[in-house]
């Protein structure tokens, strides 16, 4: 990936190979879903971030600040879940900032991470990115939780994939749609934490990643 961040910029993808994992959700807030993985981490004391549409935080205001409040990183996901690869840099700037104002509007501050919808990063978000203090985040493996392949198989896609230092996607919102359907990934949650203790692993926040890149 050393190429890539030569021309896009450097993305976090992966944490240290150690015992510990992490959990991000995308494309939310969700009223449903949302409100069901908070639930459950918190059941679980299980800490995760969720990189946020900024659309969606404006439909939702009083779901992103409960997010923050309950202790979990917020992300920027672009303003309209915009693909950025082919974005002129004010079209980029603009969906990252807009997003942030409605982030920061809701929690009380600004978000310092950063997620591209669909990994599509432009060559205008190294710069921007700085500029706003953003830490870039990709991510080690998805399982295409939104296509709703059911419940039990997303968890075994995740049981199957994990490994050390995993950065797990997993989506708790549609980028496109707000109101979209994502209760099979809030009802595959509990036994993907299951698998992962069973395996051996800690559920570490991503924020111990922020900033910790070439």
């Amino acid at each position: 990936m050393m190429g890539l961040d030569l021309i896009f910029g450097p993305s976090v993808e992966r944490g240290p190979r150690d015992h510990r994992i992490y959990l991000t959700f995308d494309d939310g807030p969700n009223e449903r879903a949302t409100e069901a993985i908070l639930e459950t981490l918190s059941i679980e004391r299980v800490p995760a971030a969720f990189f946020m549409v900024g659309a969606h935080v404006r439909r939702f205001p009083k779901l992103a600040l409960c997010v923050a409040d309950e202790g979990h990183a917020v992300g920027n996901h672009t303003e309209h879940h915009q693909k950025l690869l082919l974005s002129g840099r004010g079209t980029v700037r603009r969906e990252l900032r807009t997003a942030h104002e409605a982030i920061a509007g809701s929690i009380g501050y600004a978000p310092s991470a950063f997620r591209a919808p669909h990994g599509h990063r432009s060559v205008y978000l190294r710069s921007l990115a700085r500029d706003m203090g953003y830490t870039v985040f990709g991510w080690t493996f998805g399982v295409f939780d939104t296509a709703r392949p059911g419940v039990e198989e997303i968890r075994r896609r995740v049981r199957k994939r994990l490994r050390p230092g995993a950065i797990v996607l997993l989506h708790d919102g549609d980028g496109y749609d707000p109101e979209g359907d994502r209760m099979q990934t809030a009802n595959a949650l509990p036994g993907i934490l299951q698998d992962g203790r069973n395996a051996g692993f800690e559920f570490a926040p991503l924020s111990d990643l922020l900033n910790n890149h070439a």
